[in-house]
């Protein structure tokens, strides 16, 4: 497989400027990581609350500035530009949960779809010469008509989250073209790490694994077995962003494996990692689990990533599932 090599890659990228939305999520935190490493100063955008959410970046919370905004308030995306003045924007933040799309699809459409188009139109005010990253996702292919698909497969969302993804990535290409900004978007197959959310399937299913080996819990509950995802790990996907930024021209990537598995393919692994082989007894399937409009199948095709950025997925399969359930079980040892 394909190595970059980062050597002295702090020398090259000392004076740049990064502002990631969405810092505390999965992606965010994972990105901020490795800007880190390459010698950026980093700048995190979270939305005020009263409780804050930094379990992915109290590691790093004394190396990056964290700002505070909105994605439903343009003047807040505004100030946060003018406190950072980044040369790279990376729109990581949204309702990004699918299953809730369909209980909040107006919420979901402002922050996931509108958000976009507002960050946009912020850095065009501010300066329009910043590089911009916008989150897509397979998920806007849905109903596949092209399997695997690839930048040029149409699209067919299948959850209002799917249709605000949709539209986030329209305006990206839109601004791109309309402004002459360097404005791209990475269409992101399933990725996951072990700090993807706990209301996901996959660290459901890693958690749950990890209690059943420890005596905590008897059962997992879940929807849909049948579904057919290409996961990747995070760590390397993040890379696969910064990477779109670092090109002579913007362009949209899809970041896939080419592979796919099956949510009992992803129960077979991470049962067979603590040495359960016949795992339906501990699996309980829950309708309320079950989404309105189900996307079947997702598999993307990476081939135009690998031949211009020469991006290639580092981790398989079978070592995402291992590493998942391994942190979980130590997660649940020290807690």
């Amino acid at each position: 497989m394909h190595q970059t090599n980062f050597t002295n890659i702090k020398i090259l990228n000392m004076n740049k400027t990064a502002l990631i939305t969405g810092i505390n999520g999965m992606d965010g935190s994972h990105l901020a990581d490795l800007l880190l490493t390459k010698g950026y100063t980093v700048y995190g955008m979270e939305r005020r609350s009263s409780s804050i959410n930094d379990v992915n970046t109290k590691h790093i919370r004394n190396e990056i500035t964290i700002l505070n905004g909105d994605m439903t308030d343009q003047n807040s995306l505004l100030r946060c530009l003018k406190e950072s003045n980044p040369d790279e924007v990376y729109n990581l933040a949204a309702q990004s949960f699918v299953g809730e799309s369909w209980n909040t699809p107006e919420h979901t459409s402002d922050v996931t779809g509108l958000g976009v188009l507002r960050v946009l139109e912020a850095i065009r005010e501010f300066n329009p010469k910043i590089k911009f990253y916008q989150a897509s996702s397979s998920e806007m292919f849905g109903r596949m008509v092209e399997n695997p698909a690839k930048e040029t497969t149409p699209f067919y969302p299948r959850s209002p989250y799917g249709v605000a993804k949709l539209y986030g990535h329209w305006i990206t290409k839109n601004y791109r073209e309309s402004y002459d900004m360097f404005a791209c978007s990475g269409i992101l197959f399933n990725h996951e790490s072990e700090r993807r959310g706990i209301e996901f399937v996959t660290r459901k299913i890693s958690d749950g694994v990890a209690r059943i080996k420890l005596g905590l819990a008897d059962y997992i509950t879940l929807g849909n077995l049948d579904s057919k995802r290409d996961w990747g790990y995070a760590p390397d996907y993040v890379e696969a962003m910064w990477m779109m930024l670092q090109q002579d021209n913007p362009e949209d990537y899809v970041i896939a494996t080419g592979e796919t598995h099956s949510i009992r393919d992803f129960l077979t692994e991470a049962f067979n990692h603590i040495g359960i082989k016949d795992w339906t007894k501990y699996i309980k399937q829950d309708p309320r689990f079950m989404r309105p409009a189900e996307v079947d199948v997702l598999r993307g095709d990476y081939s135009l990533a690998e031949s211009e950025m020469e991006w290639v997925p580092q981790t398989n399969f079978n070592e995402l599932v291992k590493k998942m359930v391994d942190n979980d079980l130590e997660l649940l040892k020290n807690a």
